[in-house]
């Protein structure tokens, strides 16, 4: 047989999307989304019914869903926030890829979750001409007096040519640590070192670069920061809110595209009067059950409400899972009045985060809180997507590995 009898077969097979991009290189994506094993074995572990017969006969084709929004880029498995955590979720489908953004010392935007968690997710420690810089140096654990080991390391303790020096691993420590090195080896054994040698940091810039050539949209988190501000002066919190959508303008990124958060609805609100273009997508994340004592039972405690969030301009608003669920009198998993309240008030849902507690044989933990007694298997993850998108009606999810989102979206048929 001829090398073009060969070739031809496979070009009905395989077609790359080559997409380029001003400062980034063309990535070559497969036509159809790569979502691997998990989904399927999250399916065997399912509990008999009809959406475990209806899952289970689901084989594809399976396409890139923006249901799927990148938590992080793939977390479970890639370090959160790297170049390669970022393509694995393309590769998985994801149809929108998050940045969280935050600064360094010299007021440029790099992708962090949080402004001080360089000590737990980059290799600043082993690095000691920037360990010597961290807010709070390496302090060891001491098994005699029950010290746990602790430091400190912020973005905006170093420059971002410094920042570019480090290398990213999976998000961990070890808390009874008594050297750095084995400080930071403490990856969660239910997640994996196997992706996670020299990852990729990445600035805001660079993951715009990026998200764009891999045809994603994108989810810049502005995040609080842990420094006083104005920073270094004069750099304020709204500067910086300007600066972070600045950077989609410059790099001529239409609004549509960009769906902004922030845990701070003063953040969403000053969007709303600066650049009411970007606003229209803008995402209050939910953090009033932390600072508020929000009870996702008692409307009494949403405060504001949701009809006055709405009226105030939120159109997106994203709890945490747990927050959008509540078991019936049969312990079967429902939509919480929470949930149902703000679906009355008109506002868009979007939930965070598929994936994050780890195995659910036990029933989970934070994500899974108000439903643990309906949870008992790993295949528990689809019967709660199943909740949230139909009977909620989430229009996306936050997954750490989004292959299970594209998996359920294609299954579904949402787009």
């Amino acid at each position: 047989m001829s090398i073009r009898r060969h070739l031809a077969p496979m070009s009905t097979l395989w077609i790359f999307a080559l997409v380029a991009s001003a400062g980034a290189e063309s990535i070559a994506l497969p036509r159809e989304a790569q979502i691997g094993p998990r989904p399927f074995y999250l399916v065997d572990k399912m509990k008999d019914g009809p959406l475990k017969t209806e899952l289970s006969q689901c084989t594809g084709p399976f396409h890139k869903t923006e249901f799927s929004f990148g938590h992080r880029g793939a977390a479970l498995q890639f370090p959160e926030h790297s170049r390669e955590s970022y393509l694995a979720a393309a590769r998985m489908g994801a149809g929108v890829i998050e940045c969280d953004v935050t600064f360094t010392k010299d007021r440029q935007l790099v992708c962090r979750h949080s402004q001080c968690d360089l000590h737990t997710t980059t290799n600043i420690l082993s690095v000691p001409a920037l360990a010597a810089k961290c807010s709070q140096p390496f302090s060891p654990a001491d098994p005699a007096t029950g010290k746990k080991a602790s430091a400190k390391c912020c973005t905006s303790d170093i420059t971002l040519a410094e920042f570019k020096t480090l290398s990213a691993k999976m998000d961990g420590f070890n808390p009874n640590a008594v050297t750095s090195a084995e400080y930071q080896n403490g990856t969660p054994r239910w997640r994996t070192d196997l992706y996670a040698n020299s990852g990729t940091l990445m600035t805001h810039d660079e993951s715009i670069a990026l998200i764009k050539s891999l045809g994603a949209k994108f989810t810049p988190e502005l995040k609080a920061p842990e420094v006083a501000m104005p920073f270094d002066g004069d750099y304020t919190q709204e500067k910086y809110a300007t600066q972070m959508l600045g950077a989609y303008k410059a790099a001529g990124i239409p609004p549509d595209d960009v769906f902004a958060q922030s845990f701070s609805l003063a953040d969403i609100l000053f969007w709303g009067k600066t650049e009411p273009a970007f606003a229209a997508q803008a995402v209050y994340l939910e953090d009033r059950y932390e600072k508020q004592g929000l009870d996702p039972a008692k409307p009494e405690t949403w405060k504001p409400s949701m009809t006055e969030l709405k009226e105030q301009g939120v159109k997106i608003l994203a709890p945490p899972i747990y927050l959008m669920l509540a078991l019936d009198a049969e312990r079967k998993i429902v939509p919480s009045e929470y949930a149902k309240a703000a679906k009355a008030a008109g506002l868009d849902l979007i939930g965070w985060s598929l994936e994050r507690d780890g195995p659910l044989d036990k029933g989970g933990g934070f994500y899974h809180s108000s439903v643990k007694a309906a949870i008992d298997r790993d295949g528990d993850t689809l019967t709660v997507l199943d909740v949230l998108a139909k009977q909620v009606g989430v229009r996306a999810m936050f997954s750490d590995w989004p292959a299970t989102t594209t998996f359920y979206a294609s299954c579904k048929g949402l787009k």
